[in-house]
């Protein structure tokens, strides 16, 4: 009970309700990442007690995860990174007036996936960090493949097409300084693209700005937003149902996400897509991707719980899970906090009242969630040209305001038209968004692991962990193939 007492005391929970809203209007607009959030906010946080503060941190990057579904599932435009593989079937079921239904089920997912993430930081921590210190170059490097191999489950019935995508991601990923040699590679003298293509503009040109290319090329029809219908609107014994029918794709989702999150330098972006890609491999659902629950349920509760399991590396052993946690180790030297194993006994009430603040904010998610889906249907409901125009507007916005530099507008601009090009060619754009996030994490593993071992690559397949990720990528990619012929076998 004293517990409980001192976080619903108003110093700890009016700021902890204040940055929760912060989180949504930042989470839904696209390019104003969780990271970005959380960096705005720890400045506000220097003069309050370590408790208020960390508690303004968890509940921004909490409901900025979620909010980012909210234009992905409406719009087909990621608010957040960790949103791209929300956008595959969420707008499918928009499409179809069933957008109230998905973002409803995303948010008690994101809730439950957050609560069990948080659950597993709590059980877990200490040997699960030990675990995530053991992955090395080599391990990352097929860490990196598997999120790839995602490409062929995610282009199913198209792979040569998503091969395209993906290596077309893989090619832009290269653009910058090589990480070796420090010298500029596909740079074309041009001083902005020495860091690389950065994906945000990149990702928001291609899902959003092609989208409204899209529509205003069909006429105005088609140029029509989906309509959130009262017949869609989702009631809580409704929510329960579908949860309960797809339990395990919430308790996979959440596993796969903490466990993701626990890698540094993994995150939530990675831990979606990871567990969307196994969803669809492991399903015999042949809706996803064409607007299924399982599609909006599998990296929804990846993505929150992979928030939970950033904090396993992070308070046990110093090491940031991702860069909100980067930001957050920063935050807890300022306040005098040493993050490493001595932090469970120095500061033990501490941090306990900050797994109580983590259980808090995805109870309160669901009340500030559903505020914040209903002050997006009043926005759907202005007319598309206005809507168009805003999106536009902030796709422009959310591009420059990653590194106020004009030229990722630019960026944006010319992957709107990719995207735009590649929706006329049939062809998938997830492979090419993971190609992109993943291309830099995959070479720079490669090339340092065999920089260590003189270019020997057998470490590579010999080390333990290495060698079950390199058979989880074979079994992804050849095992739906055995498991037709199986299934042809069986039917004769």
């Amino acid at each position: 009970m004293d517990l409980i007492t001192r976080l619903l005391d108003p110093s700890v929970f009016f700021p902890l309700t204040i940055a929760m809203f912060f989180g949504i209007f930042v989470g839904a607009i696209p390019g104003l990442t969780a990271t970005m959030a959380v960096a705005l906010i720890i400045p506000v946080t220097y003069y309050m007690p370590p408790i208020a503060g960390l508690a303004m941190v968890l509940g921004v990057s909490f409901t900025a995860i979620f909010a980012g579904d909210i234009p992905a599932t409406f719009l087909r435009i990621p608010g957040t990174p960790a949103s791209g593989a929300a956008t595959l079937d969420g707008f499918e079921l928009s499409k179809k007036g069933k957008g109230s239904l998905a973002l409803t089920l995303d948010l008690f997912c994101s809730a439950l996936g957050g609560l069990i993430g948080v659950l597993l930081l709590i059980l877990t921590a200490p040997p699960l960090a030990k675990f995530a210190l053991k992955f090395t170059n080599f391990e990352y490097f097929w860490l990196g493949v598997f999120g790839l191999s995602m490409a062929a489950v995610l282009s199913k019935g198209n792979t040569i097409k998503g091969l395209i995508s993906a290596s077309l991601g893989l090619l832009i990923s290269t653009i910058g300084i090589d990480v070796t040699t420090g010298y500029p590679r596909f740079t074309f003298r041009n001083a902005e693209l020495m860091d690389g293509v950065s994906f945000i503009p990149a990702m928001i040109g291609l899902f959003g700005l092609s989208e409204v290319l899209k529509r205003v090329q069909l006429g105005r029809k088609v140029m029509e937003i989906p309509a959130i219908s009262e017949k869609s609107r989702l009631n809580v014994r409704e929510s329960l149902i579908a949860m309960w029918k797809h339990k395990f794709t919430i308790i996979r989702g959440a596993l796969i996400g903490t466990f993701i999150g626990a890698l540094p330098g993994a995150g939530a972006d990675i831990a979606a897509w990871v567990s969307y890609g196994v969803e669809k491999n492991t399903s015999r659902d042949s809706s996803i991707g064409k607007g299924s629950l399982r599609g909006v349920i599998a990296p929804t509760s990846a993505n929150n719980a992979a928030l939970g399991g950033t904090w396993i590396p992070a308070l046990v052993f110093g090491v940031p899970g991702d860069s909100i946690t980067a930001i957050v180790l920063g935050a807890m030297l300022m306040y005098g906090l040493r993050p490493g194993p001595l932090i469970f006994t120095e500061s033990k009430d501490l941090i306990q009242q900050l797994f109580g603040v983590a259980i808090l904010v995805q109870i309160l998610l669901i009340p500030i969630g559903w505020i914040g889906i209903k002050a997006f249907s009043i926005f759907l409901k202005l007319k598309a040209g206005i809507v168009l125009t805003s999106v536009v507007f902030f796709s422009i916005i959310g591009s420059y305001a990653m590194r106020n530099s004009f030229f990722d507008i630019y960026v944006m601009l010319v992957f709107g038209l990719i995207g735009y090009a590649f929706e006329k060619l049939d062809i998938p754009l997830a492979p090419m968004i993971l190609g992109l996030i993943l291309g830099r994490m995959i070479e720079d593993n490669l090339r340092v692991g065999l920089i260590k071992t003189k270019g020997n690559f057998l470490p590579f397949l010999t080390r333990p962990i290495s060698l079950i990720l390199f058979l989880l990528i074979v079994f992804t990619l050849i095992g739906p193939w055995i498991f037709s012929l199986f299934k042809k076998h069986a039917s004769k």
